[in-house]
């Protein structure tokens, strides 16, 4: 899953990083958990950020004998770098492209951000982790938008060529069905293969009648009226 809705301009927000579930993000939550009511969780992990954990709270608020969370820093968000924006709508139209070209050399997410190459180690890797080191059948991971797309291209093979084009809309649910099987020394697991079932997955919202514009649009509470503005060419 990704968080459910915050706000990063609340006047009384001093660190990003620490911003919590707003009301719609909390009800974004609940019609996940009550979409979900009817699954299993072995495990239950977040980033260790409070919005991934208020949102895996209330979703695992709807289960009598829900497991503990674990928190996985390996899942925080990709770690971004600073720009200068004249206004809200410049910045969110410099972030609606910030996925794009993850693929090339030294990409980052904003200048000075932590690389799209050293995310995808770090990302991967705590999924390998979560996978072949911990005894479960299925769990709940509730992450952020940047981890959850380079999840998404790593599963489906393309990597981080493919990230720009998987939307996760806000409290999205994604399924993935991992194969694994012992090495072939036998002292180990590995990953075989692995199926994306469900992608965006908005239950506040199935159809997505009311959620034509893109997360970031909802976000910064802006409508570029379609997919993305033009590309912004202001000094950075």
């Amino acid at each position: 899953m990704r968080h459910g809705h915050v706000d990063y301009f609340d006047p009384d927000l001093t660190d990003p990083r620490m911003v919590d579930l707003t009301d719609e993000g909390r009800r974004q939550a609940t019609a996940a958990r009550d979409a979900l009511k009817h699954a299993h969780f072995d495990i239950a992990v977040y980033s260790g950020l409070p919005r991934t954990k208020q949102t895996a709270e209330i979703v695992l608020s709807g289960f009598e004998a829900a497991p503990d969370l674990i928190a996985h820093e390996g899942l925080e968000e990709v770690k971004s770098g600073w720009i200068r924006a004249k206004s809200r709508d410049e910045l969110a139209a410099r972030l609606a492209y910030g996925f794009d070209n993850a693929e090339a050399k030294d990409a980052s997410f904003l200048p000075d951000g932590e690389t799209f190459a050293d995310a995808e180690k770090r990302i991967t890797a705590a999924f390998e982790d979560l996978v072949l080191k911990r005894d479960w059948k299925t769990a709940l991971i509730v992450a952020h938008e940047g981890v959850n797309r380079i999840a998404l291209g790593w599963a489906c093979g393309g990597g981080l060529a493919t990230i720009s084009a998987f939307e996760q809309d806000l409290a999205c649910i994604n399924l993935l069905d991992v194969d694994v099987t012992p090495t072939e020394n036998g002292d180990g697991l590995q990953i075989e293969r692995m199926s994306i079932k469900a992608l965006n997955v908005t239950a506040y919202d199935f159809v997505k009648n009311e959620l034509s514009r893109t997360s970031i649009e909802h976000l910064f509470g802006v409508d570029f009226g379609g997919l993305r503005p033009a590309r912004p060419t202001s000094e950075i």
